[in-house]
């Protein structure tokens, strides 16, 4: 699953990365330990005219824990914050966002939690999993668009827009540490990924499979980063003399 990540790029250079032509004036603040039912800022592309002519890509302001636009409570996005890849084509909760309503998440590296023997005790032990050479991920999503009953249609606040994380099988030595890992694109397929006239299903689902990611990089962690509260560099930081080793994580 992907339950934690970071994202403290700035806002201008993910604008000039995934050449983004607006963006909200408020979008996330940087944190080392974004945490789900948070605003999270996302890369998503809409139709701009009713003929389907020409497309916006822009960097929004979701909250994460996607929130289907059928649902009688919001609270329900709390549940949804990951999606599986292997059933998003059928799933009624994420079946129409699939089709039509696709994001990325800018991030600079995970966290993912692997059982281990400390002090005589099986404990979650965290990991930080990131580019080798800096950078940042690309985490596929889902957004979606849910109104509000209770407001009025011309009210601003009437829509909440929320967002899920899409997980696939970890391998290798990144599935000894968890056996889900966040979908992570590159770049050459973010422009079909988020195009909004892509919508049909086998297309779609092409762009998820035989992925070759950039070298990855791994290292253990504090368990301070195990609290939603806690944030700053320093949960970057190896625990002991550990240095980074190499992740290999192949794709679909």
């Amino acid at each position: 699953m992907c339950g934690r990540y970071v994202s403290v790029a700035e806002r201008t250079d993910l604008i000039e990365l995934y050449d983004a032509t607006s963006a909200e004036s408020s979008t996330a603040s940087a944190s080392y330990n974004v945490a789900p039912t948070q605003n999270v800022t996302a890369v998503i592309e809409r139709l701009t005219s009713s003929d389907d002519d020409g497309v916006q890509r822009s960097l929004r302001l979701l909250k994460w824990g996607l929130v289907p636009f059928w649902a009688n409570d919001p609270k329900v996005g709390s549940r949804m914050i990951n999606a599986r890849v292997e059933t998003l084509a059928e799933k009624p909760a994420f079946r129409q966002a699939f089709a039509k309503r696709r994001t990325v998440l800018p991030a600079n590296g995970y966290y993912e939690w692997a059982p281990e023997e400390i002090d005589g005790k099986i404990r979650k032990q965290p990991y930080y999993i990131h580019p080798a050479e800096d950078g940042v991920l690309s985490l596929a999503g889902l957004y979606e668009l849910w109104a509000d009953p209770s407001k009025d249609k011309d009210d601003p606040e009437r829509w909440l827009r929320t967002v899920t994380i899409i997980t696939t099988d970890a391998t290798g030595p990144a599935g000894e540490i968890h056996d889900r890992t966040p979908l992570i694109l590159p770049m050459e397929r973010i422009d079909a990924w988020l195009d909004p006239q892509l919508t049909h299903p086998d297309k779609v689902r092409a762009l998820l499979t035989g992925i070759e990611l950039d070298p990855l990089a791994v290292r253990r962690v504090s368990t301070t980063v195990n609290n939603v509260r806690t944030n700053g560099p320093q949960l970057l930081e190896p625990v002991g003399d550990e240095a980074d080793r190499p992740l290999q994580l192949a794709l679909g």
